[in-house]
This record gives C-alpha cells, sequence and structure tokens, in this order.
C-alpha cells in the first residue's frame, strides 16, 4: 500500500476567521505581530486534524508585505519567529514535520511580478537561514514560473544544511495549460533538475487543473508529488492581496467533494496531499478519515 503524506491547510483565512483586520494589509504576519499564540493553536487544529506536516505561517514575511506598514526590515525576525511557533506546536518528536514556507515575493499569482534573481535571492536566502533550525523541509510554494521556484530552491540548497526541499507550483486555472505564466510543467519541471528536489507539487490551483498536470508531472520523476489545491473561484490576472476583486470561495466544493479530488489525484500518483487557501482544518480532518477507512 502506497504510503501517503498529509499537510495542513491554508492558515490565512484561518486567521482571518479571528481577526478580519488580517484580510489586508500585512495579511496573515499580522497575527505573528498582535496573536502568536493564535498561530500556534491553529497549527495544532491541523496536527489534531492529522495532518503530519504543518507549514510555517511565513507566507506573508516577506519585504513587499511588511513595507506596508513600514516593517520591511522585520522580515528576517518574523520569519524566524514563524518558524519557532511552528516547532513549538510540532514538537521535536518527529511525528509532525515543520516545512519552512518560501512563497512569492510579490503578489501570488502574478508571473508578472516575480522579482527577478538579483532582488529575489538575498531574501530567499535570508529566510532560509531565519528557519533553517526549527523546520525539517523547506516548501518553495505557489511558484508561478519556472524561474521563481529555482530562486527559491537555489537558496533552500545554498543555506538549509541539507534539508530537504519541496518545489510546488500553481497552474493555469485551464487544464492542460501549465503554469500560470504560460510555461509548460515540463519547461518547470527542467529548471529545477540538479537541484536534489526531493518533492514536486501542485497547490492554490483548482483540483481540475491540479489533475491534469499530475499526469503529466508523473511522466518526468519517479521522486514523490502531490498537491493542495485551493477552495478559491478563479483569480483575475490582474490579481492583488488588496485589490478592489474577492474572488470568494467555490460553493461547488464541499469537504466530500475535496475528498473525492483529493482521492482522484491520489489514483494519479499523488502522496503528499493537503489543502491551500479555503481548506480549513475539518476539510483536513474529513480527508485523514476517508484515508482511514
Amino acid at each position: 500500500m502506497t504510503m501517503l503524506t498529509v499537510l495542513d491547510g491554508g492558515m490565512g483565512g484561518e486567521i482571518q476567521n479571528h481577526m478580519p483586520e488580517a484580510a489586508h494589509g500585512l495579511w496573515s504576519a499580522t497575527a505573528l505581530l498582535e496573536r502568536p499564540e493564535l498561530v500556534t493553536a491553529l497549527h495544532r487544529k491541523y496536527i489534531d486534524a492529522g495532518a503530519t506536516i504543518i507549514t510555517t505561517n511565513t507566507y506573508s514575511t516577506i519585504p513587499s508585505y511588511l513595507g506596508k506598514a513600514n516593517m520591511a526590515h522585520r522580515y528576517e525576525e518574523l520569519t524566524r519567529v514563524a518558524a519557532g511557533l511552528a516547532r513549538q506546536a510540532a514538537g521535536r518528536d518527529g511525528r509532525v514535520r515543520v516545512a519552512g514556507a518560501l512563497p512569492p515575493l510579490d503578489e501570488s499569482y502574478r508571473p508578472d511580478l516575480v522579482p527577478d534573481t538579483e532582488e529575489a535571492k538575498p531574501v530567499y536566502e535570508t529566510m532560509v537561514r531565519a528557519m533553517v533550525d526549527d523546520v525539517d523541509l523547506f516548501l518553495c510554494e505557489t511558484m508561478s514560473t519556472a524561474q521563481e521556484a529555482h530562486n527559491a530552491a537555489s537558496a533552500a540548497v545554498a543555506h538549509g544544511k541539507g534539508k530537504p526541499i519541496y518545489v510546488s507550483w500553481t497552474l493555469n486555472e485551464q487544464p492542460g495549460k501549465g503554469l500560470r505564466s504560460g510555461e509548460t510543467v515540463a519547461a518547470a519541471f527542467e529548471k529545477v533538475q540538479g537541484l536534489g528536489i526531493e518533492a514536486f507539487l501542485f497547490n492554490c490551483t483548482h483540483p481540475e487543473a491540479i489533475e491534469a498536470g499530475l499526469v503529466e508531472l508523473r511522466k518526468f520523476t519517479d521522486r514523490p508529488i502531490g498537491c493542495y489545491p485551493n477552495r478559491l473561484n478563479a483569480v483575475p490576472k490582474d490579481w492583488a492581496l488588496d485589490g478592489v476583486t474577492n474572488t470568494g470561495l467555490r460553493r461547488d466544493l464541499p469537504e466530500d467533494a475535496y475528498v473525492a479530488a483529493i482521492l482522484r489525484s491520489i489514483e494519479k500518483g499523488a502522496t503528499i496531499v493537503g489543502g491551500c487557501c479555503g481548506i480549513g482544518p475539518a476539510y483536513i480532518k474529513a480527508l485523514v478519515a476517508r484515508l482511514a477507512a
């Protein structure tokens, strides 16, 4: 029987349920500043739901978001705090691993806003060094271009003390159309060859596109592959976190439909599964129960 690894779900939306002000500006970093105990509690909710990997709340501990409050200079500090909170929640007995998230350095889903390598490299390297002692692996997530993934993964290779590295791309919502940049899955995979990537995933994309992506990805590697889809409505090309457009959540993806989608992904080769935006602890709990059954 294939061994499955269960990731956690989205953190930003869960934080917003308790702190509506976190829907803007500093986003999930707001909780690190004002309610760090909430971050730890949410990590534990996912662990209680059955997740065996939790992800650091570092998606918005980046200069571009923190700069909205003139706190760009604190990104290393807050990245370190987030990693420590995740480690505190997971413990050190090895039963639950911590993934250090390396996110886009500007808006998500925006290949046109990906910083060039010279700008991205020092930021990613600083984030890796800030997290390395508290995480078990690094997760380069929601990567919308091949170069973006290479930038993040290279920093983890250089400063991650040999810890495993996962790369996760976000896809065009139209199945079979590759990354949000328009690049093919093959080109994205080729770009990170030689970096010793441990696992390859897709995230923050509709399950339908992910299923098609997994079929293609499986052709290129025998390393673990996986996915953690979102429950957002389709995002516009000019999407911005503080923009006027609120995508909202899909009404056609309740817990049972999400679980069914993950089961289809497992049939297509996924062995690492979880959730992204809009997928909370109840969804992960339902998935774990179904897998156990």
